[in-house]
């Protein structure tokens, strides 16, 4: 899955397995296989495959993972995968 790499090191997404409670639901969710289960807790795989959807955050019913859904350049491509556009993530061309 390394294809679905973004940008490196810009990605909101973080976790606190002390909060964790095990239940799987962000593993099934992500699109891009970034969570995984490791002993019992959630755990990052590769942080840069995360797009920031939002999903494993949404479906959390503890609150054990953070991410700011919908920012970066992952929000762009994203949005001009849906609507046909050109995707602008408003950052002045660096993306």
């Amino acid at each position: 899955m390394s294809q679905f790499r973004y940008i490196d090191g810009v990605v909101t997404l973080a976790v606190d397995p002390e909060t964790c409670i095990g239940c799987g639901l962000c593993p099934q969710v992500c699109p891009h296989a970034v969570l995984h289960l490791k002993e019992g807790k959630v755990a990052i795989a590769e942080r840069d495959r995360c797009m920031e959807c939002g999903a494993c955050a949404k479906n959390c019913p503890v609150e054990a993972i953070s991410v700011e859904a919908g920012v970066g350049c992952a929000s762009a491509i994203i949005y001009g995968w849906i609507t046909g556009k050109e995707p602008s993530c408003d950052c002045g061309g660096a993306c």
